[in-house]
């Protein structure tokens, strides 16, 4: 079956929060918990996020920060935010 621009994202993701944990990305799933699942702190969880927002060129406010805790969530928060940058870039009227 052909990868989608999602898979992709979701892989991206993978391997950064892979780099961060220290563990392997077969290891985490989409529902994989950052601090129940992974022991991520605070402060790598930032480091998680602030990671995302550079290799996709995004930007995630502070106050969704805690509520952000699984792969799911990230790659969805990314998706948005990646489809959000393309309708400014290229002048879309859908909101």
């Amino acid at each position: 079956m052909a990868r989608t621009p999602t898979d992709n994202l979701i892989e991206e993701v993978k391997l950064i929060i892979a780099e961060v944990a220290e563990c392997k990305p077969k290891e985490i799933g989409l529902d994989t918990n950052f601090y129940k699942d992974l022991g991520i702190d605070s402060i790598k969880a930032v480091e998680i996020l602030v990671a995302i927002e550079k290799k996709f060129s995004v930007s995630i406010r502070d106050e969704q920060i805690g509520e952000i805790t699984t792969v799911r969530q990230i790659a969805n928060l990314a998706t948005r935010l990646l489809a959000k940058t393309k309708r400014r870039k290229y002048g879309s009227s859908k909101k």
